[in-house]
């Protein structure tokens, strides 16, 4: 997730005015001296609270990571909550199942990515849009004028799960417990520590893993948070910063919006085709992508020796610039990753490139993301493939 300057902390107070953005209900179980803070979507997070890194990667791959993010879910409701987001999300709503969630992209006039997020679907006419960092609630506010539907924000704040035992935890704190059929992209209403919420399998780790979305103002979230730590204890579970997700969404191909993405690429220049349905009736950016460029641009880099710089600038053999958007040295793979952004067509994998690297100028080579795990065969709760 991209993200403004660290506000300053002075001994575990953040000492900035909270008037535009939102600081979480959870704030005061993590703030610590060490913690760094960014905005995103108009809300706090913990960029950083002083921990081990590479731990608690492993943690989130052997056991589980409490998270507090800065996602905001948009509720879209009413007899014309399908129409309206059939008409700004490049993917067809109307066959989204009740209690389940997908991916959804929103183009602008000239089809480049305006928004991606998960599009959640609660009732019949009743959606919520899990948007990145961006001002996404006034564009969909102006284009439902002169429909029967309500756009707002419902005020609700997210929690992940994430880990190879996380569905253990959630079996042990939500009331009811979904089920073991509750597929990946599934959603589920239930309580935790008595307060109301919705849970969803999905997150931004490509682990196996849940959301939780609770009321900003709920009354029992202190409740909540401290019976996740308390019953998943006995699972592994910690609370932790992004900074551990950091590598594991560069390993998995998660691409972060304003980082990564953004309008001056189309889907399929962002590798994103898959997730658009040209055989329907009309949407916003359906013109501009019949004809667009359709050559991919956003391609990942592996660098055995060193970690690719953000922002590095790259060449490719044909001459074509490019940079690196984002880099990680990768645990698994023992070696450093990045995803790279090209002005013309991204060479292909196997290319051989040189990066400026944290120890100097490298050769690496071109390898598409996912850097593992392809399929996404882990978050699916599947064994890895030999």
């Amino acid at each position: 997730m991209s993200q403004s300057p660290a506000p300053k902390v002075a001994g575990g107070v953040l000492n900035i005015s909270s008037h535009r953005f939102l600081r979480s209900p959870f704030f005061r179980f993590y703030d610590c001296p060490e913690a760094r803070y960014g905005v995103y979507n108009q809300r706090l997070y913990p960029l950083d609270l002083g921990g081990d890194t590479l731990a608690e990667y492993w943690r989130l791959r052997h056991n589980a990571i409490l998270y507090d993010v800065p996602e905001r879910p948009l509720e879209i409701s009413g007899p014309d909550a399908v129409a309206l987001l059939d008409k700004v999300l490049v993917r067809r709503t109307g066959n989204l199942g009740v209690n389940r969630a997908a991916y959804g992209l929103a183009c602008d006039m000239s089809g480049g990515l305006l928004m991606d997020g998960v599009l959640m679907r609660l009732a019949e006419d009743r959606f919520w849009y899990v948007m990145a960092d961006g001002e996404f609630l006034p564009w969909l506010q102006a284009h439902a004028i002169g429909m029967d539907v309500r756009v707002f924000d419902p005020g609700m704040w997210v929690l992940q799960v994430q880990g190879a035992r996380s569905l253990d935890i959630l079996q042990a704190v939500a009331d009811p417990a979904p089920g073991p059929d509750w597929r990946y992209f599934g959603v589920a209403h239930a309580s935790i520590a008595g307060q109301p919420v919705v849970l969803s399998r999905t997150g931004w780790t490509s682990e196996l893993g849940f959301e939780i979305y609770t009321p900003i103002d709920g009354a029992q979230n202190g409740e909540l948070w401290q019976l996740l730590l308390e019953r998943g204890a006995a699972f592994g579970l910690q609370a932790a910063s992004l900074a551990s997700m950091t590598a594991r969404r560069i390993e998995a191909g998660i691409l972060d919006y304003g980082t990564d993405i953004d309008t001056s690429l189309n889907p399929w220049q962002a590798g994103l085709g898959r997730f658009v349905d040209m055989d329907r009736g009309d949407f916003i950016g359906r013109d501009a992508l019949e004809r667009c460029d359709r050559t991919l641009r956003l391609t990942g880099l592996r660098c055995e020796a060193g970690v690719p710089r953000r922002g590095a600038p790259v060449v490719s053999a044909s001459g074509i610039t490019g940079h690196v958007t984002a880099s990680a040295r990768s645990p698994e793979l023992g070696c450093g990753i990045a995803l790279l952004r090209f002005e013309g067509a991204a060479p292909a994998a196997g290319t051989r490139i040189d990066v400026d690297t944290d120890t100097g100028v490298q050769q690496a080579v071109i390898t598409e993301p996912p850097f593992f795990d392809t399929e996404k065969r882990i978050a699916r709760g599947l064994p890895l493939q030999a």
